[in-house]
């Protein structure tokens, strides 16, 4: 009986083990910079008049002071985080529908410089009204 040489199937083993290793530390190092990514964005309307822009997004269950808005020239951003309910905590999930965590929405605003001139939210909506300067 011929004897195999190990020497070529350990190699490609060893090779496969450090091709794996490598991924799994790529992964590790990169939750951290994930969980400062957002997850998800909230659905948005937009209407606009001749010098004002009305946004309403939809945000259920965000509390204002979670909510961080920036005026950047040609956008507004909405940031912030949606925490799960912390209520029934050790509860059986059923249906989870609503997104949670971290979320932002970037929106392309029309030619011009715009100020923020009001904040209102309400019943899970953010209304933000911006004028034309």
């Amino acid at each position: 009986m011929a004897r195999r040489n190990p020497d070529p199937w350990i190699w490609g083993d060893a090779l496969d083990l450090l091709e794996q290793a490598e991924r799994l530390q790529r992964q590790f190092f990169r939750l951290a910079a994930a969980a400062e990514r957002a997850r998800w964005e909230p659905p948005v309307d937009v209407y606009s008049a001749a010098d004002q822009v009305l946004v309403e997004v939809a945000l259920p269950g965000v509390p204002e002071d979670r909510i961080d808005l920036m005026l950047a020239p040609g956008e507004l951003i909405v940031r912030g985080e949606r925490l799960l309910n912390r209520r029934l905590a050790g509860a059986a999930i059923h249906r989870l529908e609503i997104p949670h965590g971290r979320f932002e929405r970037r929106l392309p605003l029309p030619a011009g410089t715009w100020d923020l001139v009001a904040q209102e939210l309400s019943n899970g909506c953010l209304q933000l009204l911006l004028a034309r300067r």
